[in-house]
């Protein structure tokens, strides 16, 4: 067990490793990762020095969105495993020393959902319906929906049903919304985090955690603005649909469950909510953090970056007994090192460049994969040092490049489909391809060309590793449920494991020192900015070395090499040149 878990509070300081189940590693050979496949990798996590894994959903689930339509919540997807497959990856987790968090999606249901089903065969006003946010249309008939909102993934935010009423889903139209003024849903709900934290969950990542409680009310629906879904982050309280202040009566609810628990389970929540709001979600009052994206957000930037790790420290400030998260990627950003080596362009909407880069298939902007691995690993050093907990996305300790030009007939989020296609975004699936583990099972070339002009091709009947050669049966295993490319040989796990200075290996060692040299100390707020001029980022806190001497970490975002304060070099993104730290580098030092 990492010394930071034997805490109570371990999750203040916890690196938090994020797997997206379905692409982590597939023992069966369907083509699809499962709960065995993360059980079986959990030596590789021990040593990598995580001290918790997030596991996105791995419910049963129609895959309308990646697995966020839960069609069971207290359950296993088949095609995943079983029941008793997690229990065994629990019991391995805790023989590591890693702790549990657990995915909940509480603002809707998969269409397939029991409640749902129910509320479909019952009558409207049914108490079966107002589990659900139902409504009559508009229109001599009922025809036409109740309002003009458009979904998040496109199309619009109402179905129809056979009785000619109409509900609202925020996403998909497979994921209809919950009613949160319904005490079912409370209890639905409550009885959800108790099963997982009997089983083995030491905590929970709360899904849309900002967009629970409407207020469909108050102002006439045809009344309300058409971009309400869109309309983003809200300063007074007054959307219909995100940021209410009735969301904290719920957190408070679960805050009691979580309590029952020895120690108490934690939750971290999905917010998308402007700064002086986070604190009520991170209040251990509620549900204990809640996810600081700016790092995800920003360019390659010095001004960025610092405006980014100042909001979240004073988030954290301002919460008092709560910690920040600091997030480089996730399932739904562009991979870090894609995002860094492209052209950087500062104040445009973020990613803006990226999705459109995505969307033409990684033609449109020269991707220098060189320099962007050179700042992901900057990156890196720049980040752990910083006070509070950090989560990493499977294939990050990789340093994983998006895959840009998968083709448009085998991508699975749905995104591209509810809207224009090859006119708006090409979706997700970039960072979710399965992860490779093993450089000499290289697939063939695949028959078709996916994406001439980006000059990649793609294999078939092999996955680096993702999968075995051969299922229980002997038949060959099917090909990952995305495509991979043939350049992933490159980046498999055990190539890098070959290799002193990969990416891997620094992870590795980042990890080690963040936990000897920094959440040893307990500390989890004295910063002090260190002033090395505008384009360097540099900082200092508290170590436990034995000579008493303070960390500092030095980011140089300039275009010439830096000299450095006085201080031990420990360890260095890049090698030090005459002792000066060159640009787009990062290095540690004690002194």
């Amino acid at each position: 067990m990492t010394a930071n878990n034997a805490r109570d509070d371990w999750w203040k300081q916890a690196v938090v490793y994020q797997i997206y189940p379905r692409s982590f590693k597939d023992v069966n050979g369907d083509g699809l990762g499962d709960i065995a496949g993360v059980t079986e990798k959990m030596p590789y996590l021990k040593a990598l020095g995580v001290d918790a894994i997030w596991l996105s959903p791995f419910y049963p689930s129609d895959l309308a969105d990646g697995g966020y339509d839960v069609i069971d919540y207290r359950n296993v997807d088949p095609r995943l495993g079983t029941m008793d497959d997690f229990d065994r990856m629990a019991a391995a987790a805790r023989e590591a020393g890693i702790k549990i968090i657990v995915d909940i999606v509480p603002n809707h249901t998969s269409n397939k959902h029991a409640l749902f089903q129910a509320a479909l065969a019952a009558a409207p006003g049914s108490p079966e319906r107002d589990r659900y946010i139902f409504r009559e249309g508009r229109g001599e008939h009922g025809e036409l929906p109740p309002n003009d909102w458009q979904a998040m993934f496109g199309g619009p935010a109402w179905e129809r049903v056979p009785d000619g009423q109409w509900y609202l889903h925020i996403f998909t139209k497979e994921q209809p919304d919950v009613n949160w003024n319904n005490p079912d849903i409370h209890a639905e709900f409550i009885k959800t985090l108790r099963f997982w934290s009997d089983h083995g969950a030491d905590g929970f990542r709360i899904d849309v955690a900002h967009g629970l409680a409407k207020d469909l009310d108050s102002v006439p629906l045809a009344d309300q603005p058409a971009d309400s879904i869109q309309q983003g982050l809200c300063h007074d309280g007054t959307s219909p649909l995100w940021d209410r202040p009735e969301v904290h009566d719920i957190y408070r609810e679960w805050r009691k469950v979580f309590n029952e628990y020895d120690p108490p389970r934690f939750a971290v929540g999905e917010a998308w909510v402007v700064p002086e709001h986070q604190h009520l979600y991170a209040s251990t009052d509620e549900l204990g953090q809640v996810f600081n994206f700016e790092f995800a957000k920003a360019n390659w930037d010095a001004s960025e970056m610092r405006a980014a790790i100042a909001e979240g420290l004073d988030a954290a400030a301002e919460t008092g007994d709560s910690t920040t998260t600091w997030v480089m990627n996730n399932h739904d950003v562009p991979r870090s090192p894609s995002r860094y080596g492209l052209p950087q362009v500062t104040r445009a909407p973020y990613h803006q460049l990226a999705h459109d880069w995505l969307l033409r298939n990684g033609g449109t902007y020269e991707e220098d994969r060189e320099l962007g691995a050179r700042r992901a690993r900057a990156a890196v050093l720049m980040e752990m040092g910083l006070p509070g907990s950090v989560y990493v996305y499977q294939g990050e300790e990789l340093g994983l490049p998006e895959v840009a030009d998968i083709p448009w007939n085998r991508l699975e989020d749905p995104t591209p489909f509810n809207t224009l296609r090859n006119f708006t975004d090409k979706g997700r699936d970039g960072c979710r391809v399965p992860l490779p583990w093993d450089s000499t099972d290289v697939p063939a070339v695949a028959n078709w060309s996916p994406a001439p002009e980006a000059g990649h091709a793609f294999g078939t009947g092999a996955s680096f590793g993702f999968s075995p050669a051969t299922c229980p049966d002997g038949s060959h295993a099917a090909d990952p449920h995305l495509p991979q490319p043939l350049w992933y040989k490159e980046y498999a796990a055990d190539a890098e494991e070959r290799d002193p200075e990969s990416m891997l290996h620094l992870y590795r060692r980042v990890l080690s020192l963040r936990a000897g040299l920094l959440t040893a100390t307990g500390d989890t707020s004295t910063f002090d900015w260190l002033d090395l001029g505008d384009d360097v980022i540099a900082y200092r806190r508290p170590s436990t070395d034995d000579d008493g001497r303070a960390f500092v970490s030095v980011t140089n975002f300039s275009a010439d090499a830096i000299a450095l304060p006085a201080g031990e070099p420990v360890l260095a993104s890049v090698p030090l040149v005459d002792g000066l730290l060159p640009q787009d580098a990062s290095v540690w030092l004690l002194q």
